[in-house]
């Protein structure tokens, strides 16, 4: 005969170290100190901070309006007793459907309970009749994460509220771009083409405007913004050229001064104003990876490329590719380390159109820094409207490097010289 099996008992509810903690938790409350409406209006709030969902909500609620007002008075005791068949009939739902409620609002530190021996519930209670102690539903629990508990609501409101606003504001600034170029005939329809596919680009990297972080779409807004600013032919803003004009030495990194050959600032410096003119200013012109959208040092034959008036790459800054390249901002995008700008380039060369392969060649060819380099320069001779094809610019600029033709440092200070004559003029 085979082995007969016997249903054994449940020994109870589960017992962990959280659970236990929450228990110490309860017996530390200061009763009095939050009445029950209180409670009752927190247990409202609570899924709104993705702790607890809707039916635990009404479950807890339920829990809290069981205890008459009296048990969260200074000498009062929030103990409750229902059996779950009573609950479940309360809020509508199976005794086990119940027992699972309990247990993941016992996991969630929002009821602390003591089981019995025989899983029934019952109050323990003094001469005078007042509850002492008991087997049941502790919610003493509330009142000692009262403050906390609020706080999250009140954040997780805050959030929402900021969220909303952003989705708002991004909403109304693609409604804006795209009105601004039903109205913008100062433009060639090449020209307004490439703004109408720039906007078409954010808008589907947004996606979803509703399911999209709040982050995304300030950074969004604030593009489609500068988008309109350019449609309408808005003067460019004067942020960075302040920002070089307070910094004591142009060419630091990680707060170390770093000496070069041109010691001079940029605006001054004749030789940097011979590479920002030798740059490509009609975009027109400027064909997929022609020759003539590179600048002069890409142009240049090898022989002339090792004088010694070339800047090492090594030496440029950071914070000079940040003056030379605005559109980073624009973009949203501040790094303050060149582990932040590397983290960065596939973002920037998904707004500006550059394939994965693209990128993933730059870098084995030039490294991460370089490439990171090389990728914001063709960003910032994409938003000039200089280069049609950003990808195929930044295949060229591999192919350059991979010759030991490449010269980013000359690229570098020749932007950052004409933004900063472009701002002053």
């Amino acid at each position: 005969m085979g082995k007969t099996q016997t249903d054994q008992r449940p020994i109870g509810r589960r017992i962990t170290p959280q659970r236990a903690h929450f228990r110490r938790l309860a017996e530390s409350a200061e009763i009095g100190a939050v009445t029950r409406t209180q409670l009752a209006v927190l247990a409202q709030n609570l899924p709104c901070t993705g702790l607890i969902n809707g039916t635990e909500s009404h479950l807890l609620v339920t829990l809290i309006n069981t205890a008459p007002s009296e048990a969260f008075d200074k000498l009062g005791r929030p103990l409750v007793f229902p059996s779950n068949q009573h609950l479940g009939f309360q809020i509508a739902r199976s005794v086990g459907r119940v027992s699972r409620l309990l247990s993941r609002l016992f996991d969630a530190g929002m009821i602390s309970m003591q089981d019995s021996g025989n899983y029934k519930r019952y109050p323990v209670r003094n001469g005078d009749g007042e509850i002492t102690d008991g087997c049941g539903i502790d919610l003493r629990i509330l009142i000692a994460r009262y403050t906390e508990l609020d706080e999250l609501v009140r954040r997780a409101r805050a959030e929402k509220k900021s969220a909303d606003a952003a989705l708002r504001r991004y909403r109304g600034a693609l409604r804006n771009a795209r009105q601004a170029l039903t109205v913008a005939a100062e433009h060639s329809k090449r020209a307004l083409a490439r703004l109408a596919a720039r906007i078409d680009r954010v808008s589907d990297l947004v996606g979803i405007a509703g399911k999209a972080p709040s982050r995304m779409l300030r950074r969004a807004t604030a593009l489609l913004e500068w988008l309109v600013e350019r449609l309408m032919q808005l003067p460019r803003r004067s942020e960075e050229v302040v920002h070089s004009q307070n910094m004591t030495c142009p060419h630091v990194e990680n707060d170390m001064h770093k000496q070069i050959t041109t010691p001079d600032p940029i605006a001054e410096s004749n030789g940097e104003r011979r590479s920002a003119n030798a740059e490509q200013l009609s975009f027109l012109k400027a064909g997929s990876a022609s020759k003539r959208a590179f600048e002069e040092s890409l142009r240049r034959r090898r022989s002339e490329s090792n004088q010694p008036q070339q800047l090492p790459q090594a030496l440029v800054a950071l914070q000079d590719v940040l003056r030379a390249v605005p559109a980073l901002k624009t973009y949203g995008l501040a790094p303050t380390s060149w582990a932040d700008l590397a983290r960065a380039v596939p973002l920037i060369c998904r707004f500006a159109g550059i394939s994965d392969d693209a990128r993933r060649r730059a870098v084995e060819e030039m490294g991460e820094q370089q490439a990171a380099v090389a990728v914001a320069v063709t960003l910032e001779k994409y938003e000039r409207q200089e280069v049609s094809s950003p990808g195929g610019y930044l295949r060229a600029m591999t192919e350059r490097a991979r010759a030991g033709e490449l010269h980013l440092a000359r690229s570098i200070f020749g932007l950052a010289a004409r933004n900063s004559m472009e701002v002053t003029h």
